[in-house]
């Protein structure tokens, strides 16, 4: 990492078939050994799905359960005078949706169900009506960070 300035973001390309980035970040995610199509068909089939069970958009679907997931507050450990602290900390936007994103897909993956298309469609609901193992995994941060409110001073 370079001593004297931050490397610049790299952009993301918007997804084909929405024109959405946060699609194109979800497709990112799922991927796995390469096989950026096999995502792709996994997604746009939830999405499919989700359009034909919600009657709405999906991607408006899919954005609520994003901004539903995102947590706004996550503990850190900070070291002081010998002790280690749960210190509660305010979530940048960008670690916010990536963290959104990586709960969704690990709940995803950990659910019954029968293909990868119909879990995510099912999670991605659920996220967005504010429920599900997603959300709860929010509010367990949640709970955490304020718990550990007394350490706020600690923060730098």
């Amino acid at each position: 990492m370079p001593r004297r300035n931050r490397p610049e973001k790299r952009g993301i390309v918007p997804d084909a078939k929405y024109q959405n980035e946060t699609v194109a970040r979800l497709i990112n995610r799922i991927m796995q050994r390469g096989k950026k199509s096999t995502a792709e068909r996994i997604v746009y089939a939830a999405m499919q799905l989700i359009e034909q069970r919600e009657k709405k958009e999906p991607d408006i679907i899919l954005e609520q359960a994003i901004r539903n997931a995102t947590p706004l507050l996550e503990v850190k450990a900070r070291r002081v005078g010998g002790a280690t602290y749960q210190v509660p900390v305010e979530v940048r936007p960008d670690r916010g949706l990536s963290l959104a994103l990586r709960w969704l897909i690990k709940t995803t993956r950990a659910r019954n169900g029968k293909s990868m298309a119909e879990k995510l469609a099912a999670e991605l609901s659920d996220a967005a009506k504010g429920e599900g193992t997603t959300i709860k995994r929010r509010e367990d941060t949640h709970k955490m960070a304020e718990a550990n409110r007394a350490f706020a001073h600690y923060k730098w």
